[in-house]
């Protein structure tokens, strides 16, 4: 009798044990196809530079293709949470599936790391969103930048066209909202389908405003359709697009037309070009050498700097909320892990200098800006 209970408290040991070192699970849920594959696809590729190990915890990344739709995303999301048991979910790629994704991680209380841009994703931090973050440069920061060169530009008048759903919607929001402070009047608002073929009859309405400048507000190569439209009516005025097209894809598609286009972008993607004395070179530098050492040369974007630096907040936030929980104990685990990311200050990425809050779960300011122009198929940051 004694000799059993013997082993049986040596069987319970080896499994405590066992368990405290339980691996940190990541489910990660990208658009890897449809739409949005631009995006997807280098951010996958980011995943996969990630540390295998941190702060002596095993890492195990679990990948989803969400195929660029928001049930299919809420659909993946629930199967790492509830089959999986994971940690943490980073996800998705853009803004539509992630605002879907937000009640259900919220409501299943795992910390999710988006990767898309909508402000409405993490702002206002209440309810199911004290459990989101996101990592890029949110609508309305990059909204604000394109509107402070518009007015260096001595623009006045200029028109809208942007993607037909929460995307488009959020930057419509922020946008229109910043122009009017400004004095800048909105001729026009079109809106487009991510799968469109033809923007003709949004871009006569936009020609017949006649607008000095034109926002394009959309994201990866679809982005193209409509620059392509303005340049071949012969628009000859400014085109700004958004940190959505930060990518050699959309380069790539769209040519020649992207020539002179303004926009503002991840200073990891720049990173070469940012002064010595910037805050974030020597961390923009490390995602920009990192990537092209496993990728080669000219394959920096927006959406791979973005995925790094949800990495970065991982590599951070993990051995504190390892101090609190082990992932042994899952509902303990998460919430540490969230409450860790919350109190995350002054950490450097490839996007920008991250200090979260309760109030504020992106984190980002001014110095995440990086404004640039397209050249022959290039990034010129603009002085």
């Amino acid at each position: 009798m004694q000799y059993s209970k013997l082993v049986v408290a040596a069987a319970f040991g080896l499994m405590t044990t066992a368990s405290a070192w339980a691996d940190i699970k990541v489910g990660v849920v990208l658009s890897g196809t449809g739409p949005a594959a631009s995006l997807g696809i280098p951010e996958k590729k980011t995943v996969e530079l990630f540390p295998k190990e941190i702060a002596g915890q095993k890492m195990d990344y679990i990948f989803l293709d969400d195929g660029s739709d928001p049930t299919a995303a809420v659909k993946a999301t629930k199967k790492l949470i509830d089959e999986d048991k994971v940690d943490v979910v980073i996800g998705s790629s853009i803004t539509p599936n992630s605002l879907a994704m937000v009640d259900v991680v919220g409501g299943a209380k795992v910390p999710n790391i988006s990767l898309a841009a909508g402000r409405n994703i993490v702002f206002p931090v209440e309810g199911n969103r004290q459990w989101v973050f996101n990592t890029p440069q949110t609508t309305g920061l990059m909204a604000r930048a394109i509107v402070k060169n518009l007015v260096q530009n001595k623009v006045k008048t200029v028109a809208f066209i942007g993607f037909d759903d929460a995307y488009g919607e959020d930057w419509w929001n922020n946008f229109s909202k910043d122009a009017k402070a400004a004095g800048i009047d909105i001729v026009a608002n079109e809106r487009y389908n991510r799968t469109a073929t033809s923007v003709t009859g949004q871009v006569l309405h936009i020609t017949a405003a006649k607008p000095q400048a034109v926002l394009i507000a959309a994201s990866g190569t679809p982005a193209a359709l409509p620059e392509r439209a303005l340049k071949q009516v012969g628009f000859k005025g400014q085109i700004y697009q958004t940190h959505g097209v930060g990518n050699p894809d959309f380069l790539r598609v769209c040519g020649a037309d992207c020539n002179g286009t303004i926009l503002p972008i991840s200073p990891g993607v720049v990173a070469a070009q940012l002064p010595a004395d910037s805050p974030i070179k020597q961390s923009a530098m490390k995602y920009a050498q990192t990537y092209e050492a496993a990728y080669g040369k000219n394959t920096l974007s927006q959406f791979s700097a973005n995925a790094w630096d949800a990495g970065v907040l991982l590599e951070h936030a993990i051995p504190v909320a390892l101090k609190k929980a082990q992932p042994s104990n899952l509902v303990e685990f998460r919430a540490a892990l969230r409450d860790a990311i919350e109190s995350l200050k002054d950490v450097a990425g490839a996007d920008g200098i991250y200090s979260m809050s309760p109030a504020n779960h992106n984190g980002l300011d001014d110095r995440a800006v990086a404004m640039v122009q397209i050249e022959n198929g290039t990034w010129k940051m603009l002085k």
